[in-house]
């Protein structure tokens, strides 16, 4: 019995080193990773806010550059009564929108016109043409950029656009956007944030005095490219003095300041629309106190449980013996127990991490999926380009042909004759502009909601695409709609997409066969309106039938498909809330059938 009262009091203390030596590694740990869930929401917060913030103002530049008193002024720049009118319709708009400055610039990069011509510093008479937003948009590129302004002195976010009149580019429009307002927001809280920019300098923060500092070394190479575009004008930049190190996987940054340094947990998100890297940082001092409290309260109680433990071995000591058996037995059960929870957190901690695996593999696998599509999309353009080259060039001669003739008729004194020819020019050269626009809405990625689309205007729109493919296949296309205006609830470009792959693929099955013919079919069928598109080539295997949905799988040749089109309109039509199949017709060919609802704005007509 003594022999037992001298053990606990020894496992005791080395049970409180262990403790102290392990428990607050753990415990830090432990406060650490729940810190940075924490941080990590307002980094999100904060991100959101910035994001929301710009994207306010992005497409603005584009519509005001539309206005006609600014094409007036850089269409005749010296007249001071545009440059009147254009400087008090800047202002207006500056005020509506809150925004801090707007200008116009001249393609020398001079300032003709800005919302604070009346101010002290205005822009007017300055030159830009050293700032990255004013190259991108003389170049005809929509354009962002974030500096301090070498005039105003103030930070800023600057949104720029090329003012386009009659195909020509004729000066810039920037807008400039307030950033004070976000960065306001930041002080006094329990949290340090920061903007960072690709070199490092800190260029919005809650705490002032880490202001154009620098995070990363401010070396020859980052500070000559931060001055070729004048970035910070004239500000003072330095390093400011932090020392990164890994914990556990959480980031931590010291920083030395008026004497001190203080440990922060830092979490970062990369905003590559605007080309920085927006930080947060929490002190560690509060999560390292609560671990020492958490800590000393663990130890305490295993005091006092260490105190209760004797003084009830003391008291039982007459039935200790009676029930050592009973308590190694019981030891022994424990041992296994912990053993068999050990291994299965092993598992689970294994089933986790393959699990994370595969959710990052089937993000991967999305985008490439999502990137291979619109290469379909584009590959079946590539596939049309010896026809749409035929159907240009015969407009192309024909037109020459009318112009010679005409310049003869004019010579002879035939001028209603030469009129006519121009007449007939002028119906060529918008036969070409239609089909290069219907190109154009075809291979851009669509961003549309679904709405009312008139079933007969998307039909005409691919008929404008796939007509050189069907005269290359030498097929014949009829249309047959038993109502006039079908009105469908879909996205007017995705549809046409749908269309064309599916007419296209009709005009490959029939290719070279004797009988070419390939008709298009739609009829409402209550509040659904059923289109068909019935070839008469082989139709489709019985074998291929179930996989022919399906994405990369194709029965063309190599280098003929991606095999992603039918993949690709299957699931189109799906959300439109539609359905996409296929069947065999009895006397040959195959069918596809689209099935589609009406819209809601059809249905109150009808009734």
């Amino acid at each position: 019995m003594k022999l037992r009262h001298a053990l606990a009091f020894v496992i005791l203390p080395i049970l409180v080193v262990l403790t102290i030596l392990q428990g607050g590694a753990l415990l830090t740990r432990s406060y650490m990773n729940e810190a940075s869930l924490q941080a990590g929401t307002t980094l999100r917060l904060a991100v959101a806010a910035l994001g929301g913030h710009l994207s306010r103002y992005e497409p603005l530049p584009a519509l005001i550059a539309d206005h006609d008193d600014i094409e007036a002024l850089l269409q005749s720049p010296a007249d001071p009564d545009l440059r009147r009118t254009a400087n008090q319709y800047l202002k207006e708009i500056n005020g509506l929108l809150e925004s801090s400055d707007i200008y116009v610039m001249t393609p020398d990069g001079n300032t003709i016109a800005a919302s604070n011509y009346e101010a002290p510093g205005t822009f007017i008479g300055q030159n830009f043409d050293y700032r990255p937003y004013f190259q991108e948009a003389i170049a005809g590129q929509q354009a962002r950029f974030y500096a301090l302004g070498t005039t105003s002195l103030k930070r800023g976010y600057y949104f720029s656009s090329p003012v386009e009149v009659g195909g020509t580019i004729l000066g810039v429009i920037v807008f400039k956007v307030d950033i004070d307002t976000i960065e306001a927001s930041w002080r006094g809280g329990e949290y340090e944030i920061f903007v960072a920019d690709p070199e490092g300098i800190i260029f919005m923060t809650g705490n002032e005095t880490w202001l154009y500092n620098g995070i990363l070394p401010l070396d020859a190479p980052r500070l000559a490219r931060t001055q070729a575009s004048r970035r910070y004008a004239e500000a003072e930049l330095k390093p400011l003095p932090v020392a990164e190190s890994v914990y556990y996987g959480q980031h931590l940054m010291r920083i030395a300041s008026e004497g001190a340094t203080r440990e922060y947990l830092r979490l970062s998100h990369y905003m590559p629309e605007a080309d920085w890297t927006v930080n947060v940082l929490l002190d560690t001092a509060s999560v390292r106190a609560q671990a020492r409290t958490t800590l000393i309260a663990i130890l305490l109680f295993i005091c006092l449980a260490g105190l209760g433990l004797a003084v009830l071995w003391q008291r039982r000591a007459r039935v200790v013996e009676r029930l050592r058996l009973q308590e190694e037995a019981r030891n022994e059960l424990e041992h296994r127990v912990a053993e068999r929870t050990a291994d299965l957190a092993r598992v689970n901690e294994q089933i986790e991490l393959e699990i994370a695996e595969r959710r990052l593999t089937e993000q991967e696998l999305r985008k490439t999926q999502a990137d291979l599509i619109q290469a379909g999309k584009l590959a079946g353009l590539g596939q049309m380009s010896a026809a749409l080259s035929h159907e240009f060039n015969q407009p192309l001669a024909a037109a020459k042909t009318y112009a010679d003739s005409a310049a003869l008729l004019i010579d002879r004194g035939r001028v209603p004759e030469a009129q006519d020819n121009v007449r007939r020019i002028s119906a060529l050269v918008d036969r070409m502009a239609s089909i290069s626009r219907h190109l154009r809405n075809f291979a851009r990625k669509p961003n549309e909601k679904l709405g009312a689309v008139p079933l007969p205007d998307v039909i005409a729109d691919t008929m404008e695409i796939v007509t050189p493919r069907l005269k290359a296949a030498d097929a014949d296309l009829a249309i047959e709609l038993d109502e006039q205006a079908f009105i469908v609830r879909a996205g007017p470009v995705r549809l046409q997409q749908v269309l064309v792959n599916i007419i296209s693929n009709a005009a490959d099955a029939v290719e070279g066969l004797d009988d070419r013919r390939i008709r298009l079919f739609a009829r409402r069928e209550g509040d659904l309106v059923v289109i068909e598109v019935r070839d008469h080539g082989p139709g489709v295997p019985a074998a291929i039938a179930d996989r022919i949905f399906d994405p990369f799988f194709t029965t063309k040749g190599v280098g003929k498909g991606l095999g992603l089109g039918l993949s690709i309109s299957y699931n189109i039509i799906k959300d439109f809330g539609g359905n996409l199949s296929v069947t065999n017709h009895p006397d040959g060919g195959a069918v596809f059938r689209i099935v589609l609802h009406v819209a809601a704005r059809a249905q109150e007509a009808a009734e």
